[in-house]
């Protein structure tokens, strides 16, 4: 009884009350294995916090975990579906599960938080390209095949995630490969 009390809080992230990197893993690797067996698309959003150092170095190390928390939760309400999972990734980076979305969907469901986010309209003074903390998201759609692990997808979202800081921050970019469809993207 005190094991199943205890599961729940050790998939949390004690910050931010989302899933934490543990369950995150497990959770897609269970979701890559479903979607290779059903030949459905697999969708995972990385994103960072932009100049988030920067936003602590300014406004303190308690305003930062308030500003982590704030877009976690806004995050979490933006998802709709029970399937989709928030996790938050690591320091000021959080990652979205989306099982059987496509590109197209998973593309939506980025500017939906990026939306809700702006309308936090959190003081970011420090930052170089806003007056308010935006986010910078790497969107990958892959439908997994017998020869690609799920490091393939995490390995392209992440480095969508950087072309959209080489971008220039507060926007999203996409990682398409040989397995994506290119379809999918129009």
């Amino acid at each position: 009884a005190a094991n199943r009390k205890l599961q729940p809080l050790a998939n949390l992230d004690g910050l931010t009350q989302l899933a934490n990197r543990r369950y995150l893993d497990s959770y897609l690797a269970q979701q890559w294995k479903a979607a290779r067996q059903e030949q459905q698309p697999l969708s995972l959003i990385l994103f960072d916090v932009d100049f988030f150092k920067r936003f602590n170095d300014h406004y303190g190390h308690l305003a930062g975990d308030r500003c982590l928390s704030l877009i976690g939760k806004t995050t979490q309400m933006t998802i709709k579906r029970a399937t989709d999972l928030v996790a938050r990734y690591g320091g000021e980076e959080f990652a979205i599960i989306l099982p059987g979305t496509p590109l197209v969907g998973a593309i939506a469901i980025a500017k939906q938080i990026q939306g809700a986010i702006q309308t936090l309209k959190i003081d970011h003074v420090d930052s170089e390209i806003s007056d308010k903390e935006t986010i910078s998201l790497g969107i990958a759609c892959l439908k997994p095949q017998p020869d690609t692990s799920v490091d393939s997808l995490i390995n392209a979202a992440d480095t969508a995630l950087y072309d959209a800081k080489r971008q220039g921050r507060n926007c999203y970019a996409l990682h398409v490969n040989e397995y994506a469809n290119a379809a999918e993207i129009d």
